[in-house]
Order: C-alpha cells, then structure tokens, then sequence
C-alpha cells in the first residue's frame, strides 16, 4: 500500500528537520513522530482504499469465487449462505440484512430468488431506499463447459455495473478452466470411468456424466423420496451392477449411505460448493476434488471385490478341505470294516 504523494511529502520534511536537531531527545521524539505519521498514513491510506471498494453480495461461494478469480482487485466480495449447506435450506439471519443494504451488486443462482432472497431483500428495503441491482445467473456451474458459460456472463455483469475491464482477466480464468478440462479427462482416461455404472445424486449428475460413468439410477433431494422410490433406486442400481453410489453433500447423505450398504457399492460424497473443504477455493479446484474422490471409490470398490473374491476362494477351499476329510474317513472305514469281514 503506497501513501500519498502530498502526506509523503510532509513525512519526508519532518524527517530533515528531525536530522537537523543535535538534542538527542528531540531527534528520538522526532523519529518516533515520523514513524508514526507513517503507519497512521498507511492505515488511513488501506481504509480509504477498502472503503472505495464495491461490495459485491453473492448468495454462494460458488459465485464469489467466480467474481473472485475474476475482479479480486477490485471489488469486496461476500457470499451469505455457508458452502457446507445447500441454499434452499437457508434461513435468514438479521445480520444478512445490513449486507444486503451495503452491496452495490447482488448475484444469485435465482432458486434462492424463489425462496428466502426476495424476503431478505424486501426486508432490508423497509425504508425505500435501497437500489441495489439483482441478477439472477441462472444454470449449472460443475462441468467445465457450463463453468466457462457462467464466467462469461458474471464477467459482463461487473463490467456492466460496475464500469470495470476484465477482458484479460476473463482470458486467464478460461484458460485455466480449458486446462482443468484436459485434466479431468485424463483422470477419467487413468481411472477408466467411461461406461462405469453408477447411481447418483441429481445434483451431481451433469459432472458424473461428464466423466464417462453410466448412471443407471438417479435420485433427487432425501426429503422427497418414499420409501418405494429407494427401492426402485435399489432395483436399478442391483440390475445393472452399480458400482458406486454418488451423492451431493450438501443434501444430506443417510440415503445414498443406505442405497450403497444396501447393493453391495461403495458410497462416495462429492462437493456442490468450494471453501466446503481445505484447499478447494473455486470451482474447478472443486471438480478436481470431486475427480479425485470418485477414482478413490472405484479403488475401494476393486479392494472390496477382491476380499469378497478371496473370502469366497477360502470358504470353497474349506468346503473342499472338509469333503476331503470326510472322503479320507469314509476310506478309512471302509478299510477298517473290509479287514474285520475277512477275519
């Protein structure tokens, strides 16, 4: 953080002067009150600088991390709802209304717009006063094509509403969104995904698609299943031989945990939300994450199948072990009872 030119100055003034001086407490006060001046001028210099920040208010951190990547120099930004819960469960707090009347733009998925956002919003313009633009950027964000869709529009938003350029830094960001893709690929080519099946959970069901499994049954959020969905769920994944049972953290897993005890799979929870877990601070971090995750289950399920396969090799050879030694009793009676009848 630089000071500025005309306090730079005065600091510089005081400092000669302060050289000047033969009393050797006057020239330690003299230094003293230069550094001061100093650190006083940069903390008042980085507030006024913070303050001349636009905040921009974004419903998840999906979102923030995109405005983040893209205009982190430039704007101030906060998102309301905590990445480890899903949005439609949210519920407003008091403190959210303040943040809503200090943004200078709002961003939105728009399936909070339909929920808790438009109560928020009204709430925190009870006086009539607050003109904030709301945009609602609709759409999914984890695949890489989407993710790409959703930077464009995000970047000519702030553009648009905020008067600033991000050209270059929109270039970058889609680089590194390209780049993440071929890596994507090639976890799937090395874990050999393609054609996998699988059952999942709708909300990570574009990205595991994406990836190459075949998802032989899907599921929507757990508080909307009966009891005979999960069986046809159950049915689906047993017929075709689901492998892995993938389900969305942020809408509670008991019921993807049950499907996959139930079938023989192995349960994984992939992230819907980055800054959910350490080290994944956006989007493609996240798919990263989740890629990762997914080749983990199918080596869990590849160890599970080989001690099953092995249990059921040791229970075979018990079994035959045992006829052996039935047939050696067998023989030996036999032998015992011939020997008594010749005598």
């Amino acid at each position: 953080m630089q000071l500025p030119t005309e306090f730079l100055k005065i600091v510089i003034l005081i400092f000669r002067m302060v050289l000047l001086m033969r009393n050797k407490k006057a020239i330690i006060m003299g230094l003293f009150l230069s550094f001061m001046l100093v650190f006083s001028g940069l903390s008042v210099n980085e507030a006024m600088a913070s303050e001349s920040k636009p905040i921009v208010v974004t419903t998840t951190s999906v979102l923030a991390s995109i405005v983040r990547d893209l205009a982190k120099d430039y704007v101030d930004v906060q998102y309301i709802v905590s990445p480890s819960m899903c949005p439609g469960h949210y519920d407003v707090k008091p403190s959210d209304i303040e943040l809503i009347r200090d943004a200078s733009l709002i961003l939105a998925h728009g399936m909070e717009w339909k929920g808790w956002l438009r109560e928020l919003v009204n709430s925190a313009n009870q006086t009539g006063d607050l003109h904030v633009p709301i945009y609602n950027v609709t759409g999914p964000w984890n695949t890489p094509s989407a993710l790409s869709s959703l930077y464009s529009r995000v970047a000519s938003i702030l553009e648009n509403e905020l008067s600033i350029d991000l050209g270059d830094r929109l270039n970058k960001c889609l680089t590194a969104i390209s780049e993440v893709d071929e890596e994507l690929r090639g976890i799937a080519n090395e874990n050999n995904f393609n054609g996998t099946p699988v059952v999942s959970m709708a909300w990570q069901s574009a990205f595991v698609s994406y990836l190459g499994f075949k998802i032989v049954a899907s599921y929507g959020p757990p508080e909307f299943l009966s009891p005979s969905d999960i069986v046809e769920i159950e049915e689906n994944a047993t017929k075709f031989g689901a492998v892995l049972v993938i389900d969305n953290l942020h809408s509670g897993v008991s019921v993807g945990e049950k499907i996959a005890n139930d079938v023989g799979a192995v349960h994984v929870v992939l992230i819907n939300f980055p800054e959910v877990v350490p080290g994944v601070s956006n989007v493609t971090e996240m798919m990263i994450y989740n890629a990762h995750q997914l080749a983990d289950g199918l080596h869990t399920y590849g160890v599970m199948r080989e001690t099953v396969q092995l249990r059921q090799e040791v229970e075979t050879w018990q079994y035959v072990s045992l006829g052996l030694v039935l047939l050696v009793i067998i023989e030996a009676v036999i032998i015992v009872f011939e020997a008594k009848k010749r005598e």
